[in-house]
């Protein structure tokens, strides 16, 4: 056969030379007949590697039965002898097979090709031996996350084990306790694991799904094999995950005798959202109102909040999925209707941008409005006066600003209008008249009749009057004339023929209050009680006062990161300079200023005793400093030189010698502090230590929190309880998870809670556990959880999500603006 494939070779490259008209067609012959003879060649070796199948099984079942007799334990699965090829972001990594002779990619896909011939003859015989591989679901739930189950396409992780040099027999490695492992001839004779043999084999599906899947990103966990000539050493069994082509390595603790057999639970906590801080004032208008019960309704992130500023108590509307852009009230002051923006869910799915309207008393949605017919958002909304609030009209945020009239009860569109490119900042009814919305933006005030299912606009004329670059607000006057006030700060008076400037036409004791540049520009402006009103403004502030009262604040250098003194006495905080600040933590006053470096700080850190304090940088260096005087003095004792990212989480042991260390390079480093700040190098030593707290992200006790295909940026930070029992999670999908501690195994399950509409900086519990506080990016909210076990007892409150009002844990001062 050998020489034939030479000769056709001959005859192809000879062909080739010299191509003539007549000579094509028997090129084109031999090389059919040369890739019919490589397919009998292919067929006839799945032939065998089949037979080779079919002799493992039959060797598994003998083994299953020698082993009823004679039992053992800590048997490996078939994964722990042959190796799987894993591509994370288009990268191969191989893992090398603990069978004597390893296998060429193209033998693997070889293999699996006989794999399936051979599985397809056995499931008619014996279709139970047979199992599909399970592709990932899909759940769409927010409160908890149940997948426990592997996928596929992602080996769980496996314990470092030796490899057996002799075939027959089985070694046995004592760490705290002895773990029998024997070789592979001692494969569980279970059908189960032989379903999970053929499955192994199956690496070409596996390599076509991460090739043509954007989710190839996965982080692969896979087993970290030792020496082929060595036993164990003493760094005894490890565990590698890959982020993003890079391994990690976390050892396993000596505690720890049989990996295999631990188990990832959900916890018996869980939240319940208990106090929101923060406003958008930043890019909204006319979103802050009082309601007839005393409460100042107004939205920050995808929650609405209803605070009775007297009785200090919050509740919340938590029907959004995204943020919320826009708020009207309904005439009879009960109903609410919000608009969200467009968005997407951790899974890639569309948020739809859409207008819910619902009862401010019960917090029940009536009404979801627009799904499907608006784009990018909805920017302006408002009910009609005139017909009892019956009607609806909304503006979206797309190019064309589309006008629509709903009737919202029957969620019915009445009538629709492309408005103007350029941006549209309010809309309204006319209070009287029920035909007519006015609308204003960038250099335009509009007025619009509807009749009908139609709408015709009439422009309003500046005339005399300069344009504005923004009409930025309008209102009513009792007459029905329209007043809008613009970016020049000129205000002007429209009625349906003309336009006339309102100056001069306030009473002669006008009061004017300026407010501080600190809060920034107003946005917002409401009626409050008695002769108090409400001010929002661009910087996310709600004032609340009378023309007597005044407004002060201080505003530092912006800050990246805090800590606390253990005393409580102190507070640190690092900015974006490089400086770092101490203040005393009851009058405010600067106790003590640093520099180290000139980049961001991106962790502070006290050890347990408050006897050092560790500051992270994005130099990549972790500054040591000693503690004195209760916090109050300060000194630099050494700096920790090693990694080659900014770091970004940190923590100490409970003696104070060592730290542990994340940096944005995904490396888990460790320091011996009392030694000079000293690198450790062998890193296996530190598999038994305590740390006081857990907030680093990788380490053997927490990477089950990693989300299949994800990137390295999916999870911002995480906490581990005082008590040791449960780890909070922030990641960069808006949500905040609850796990059970410890996390050691791949997708372990969660309770999910959604309130943030932007990527979840940092969690962080209180000292007693009672509550987390989570921290927003883009949405800039502060939000405080309660935390609660899984079956409370009952109790004469309602769910607090829903109806019952609550109050922060630390409650806002009284005159605190909500910032």
């Amino acid at each position: 056969m050998a020489a034939q494939l030479n000769f056709v070779s001959s005859n192809c490259d000879d062909s080739i030379s010299g191509a003539s008209t007549s000579d094509v067609q028997d090129r084109l012959s031999s090389l059919e007949l040369r890739v019919q003879q490589q397919e009998d060649e292919i067929t006839v070796l799945k032939a065998a590697l089949a037979d080779v199948l079919r002799r493992l099984a039959l060797s598994e079942d003998q083994t299953a039965s020698m082993r009823k007799t004679s039992p053992g334990k800590g048997q490996p699965a078939l994964r722990e002898a042959y190796s799987l090829s894993c591509i994370t972001n288009g990268s191969p990594m191989t893992r090398k097979s603990m069978h004597s002779s390893a296998l060429s990619v193209a033998r693997k896909e070889t293999l699996s090709s006989a794999a399936k011939s051979y599985g397809l003859k056995e499931q008619k015989n014996n279709p139970e031996k047979i199992e599909k591989p399970q592709e990932k679901e899909t759940d769409g739930e927010t409160q908890s996350n149940h997948q426990t189950s592997q996928s596929s396409q992602s080996p769980q992780p496996q314990r470092h084990t030796p490899e057996n040099k002799n075939p027959t027999s089985a070694k046995s490695v004592k760490r705290g306790s002895t773990i029998e492992r024997s070789h592979s001839s001692g494969w569980e004779g279970s059908d189960e694991h032989r379903n999970k043999m053929l499955k192994a084999h199956s690496t070409s599906k596996l390599l076509s799904k991460h090739k043509s899947s954007d989710k190839s990103k996965e982080p692969a966990i896979s087993q970290a094999q030792s020496s082929r000539r060595g036993a164990y050493s003493q760094e005894g069994d490890m565990i590698k995950m890959f982020m993003r082509g890079r391994p990690i390595t976390m050892y396993i603790p000596s505690d720890v005798t049989n990996y295999d057999e631990m188990k990832s639970e959900l916890s018996s906590e869980k939240l319940k959202l208990e106090w929101v801080y923060g406003y958008r004032g930043r890019d909204c208008r006319s979103n802050i109102y009082l309601l007839p019960t005393g409460e100042i309704i107004y939205f920050i992130a995808s929650v609405v909040v209803l605070y009775n500023v007297e009785e200090r108590t919050q509740r919340h509307y938590l029907g959004h999925t995204d943020c919320v852009k826009c708020l009207a009230v309904h005439p009879d002051k009960i109903k609410i209707a919000t608009g969200q923006i467009a968005g997407v869910d951790k899974d890639g799915r569309p948020l739809q941008p859409h207008v819910r309207v619902w009862d401010s008393v019960s917090l029940a949605t009536l009404q979801i409005i627009g799904l499907g017919t608006f784009e990018r958002g909805v920017g302006s909304l408002a009910f009609s006066k005139a017909d009892s609030g019956t009607h609806l009209c909304v503006v979206d945020d797309s190019n064309e600003h589309m006008l629509t009239v709903w009737e919202w009860q029957k969620k019915s569109k009445i009538a629709e209008i492309k408005s103007t490119n350029e941006s549209v900042l309010a809309a309204d009814f006319h209070p009287t008249d029920p035909n007519t919305i006015v609308t204003c933006g960038k250099s335009h005030v509009f007025f619009w009749t509807w009749n009908g299912n139609s709408l015709a606009r009439k422009q309003g004329i500046f005339g005399k009057y300069e344009k504005p670059k923004f009409v930025q607000c309008l209102a009513f006057l009792e007459n029905g004339d329209v007043l809008t006030g613009d970016s020049g700060g000129i205000m002007l008076i429209w009625n349906r023929t003309t336009v006339e400037s309102a100056q001069g036409k306030g009473p002669k004791d006008s009061l004017f209050l300026q407010v501080p540049d600190q809060f920034g520009a107003i946005r917002a402006v409401a009626e409050g009680k008695g002769d108090q009103f409400l001010i929002g403004t661009s910087r996310n502030f709600i004032l609340r006062g009378t023309f007597n009262d005044g407004f002060q604040i201080e505003v530092q250098e912006p800050g990246h990161c805090a800590e606390f003194h253990p005393s409580g006495v102190v507070v640190a905080i690092g900015t974006h300079s490089g400086r770092w600040f101490v203040l005393d933590a009851e009058t405010k006053d600067l106790v003590s200023i640093h520099t180290d470096g000139n980049e961001q700080l991106s962790v502070m850190r006290y050890s347990p005793d408050g006897n050092y304090l560790a500051v992270g940088s994005h130099d990549n260096f972790i500054y040591i400093y000693t503690v004195a005087e209760n916090g109050r003095k300060y000194s630099r004792q050494g700096k920790c030189t090693g990694h080659s990212s900014y770091i970004t989480h940190l923590d100490w042991s409970p003696d104070t010698n060592f730290i542990m260390s994340n940096s944005g390079d995904y490396e888990i480093l460790y320091w011996d502090i009392q030694n000079g700040c000293k690198l450790i190098r062998n890193r296996s030593e530190c598999r038994d230590m305590e740390w006081y707290t857990y907030t680093c992200v990788l380490g053997f006790h927490v990477f089950g929190v990693w989300p299949e295909g994800s990137d390295g940026t999916d999870i911002n930070a995480l906490c581990r309880s005082h008590s040791k029992k449960v780890v909070a999670v922030a990641d960069d999908f808006c949500k905040v998870h609850i796990f059970q501690y410890p996390i050691s195994k791949p997708k372990a399950p969660s309770h999910v809670y959604s309130a943030h509409s932007s990527h979840v900086t940092n969690v962080s519990f209180t000292y007693s556990d009672g509550h987390l506080i989570s921290t927003g990016g883009k949405d800039t909210s502060i939000i405080q959880w309660r935390v609660t076990e899984k079956n409370p007892l009952p109790s004469n409150g309602n769910n607090l999500e829903q109806n019952a009002p609550s109050s922060p844990a630390d409650g806002p001062t009284e005159n605190a603006p909500v910032s």
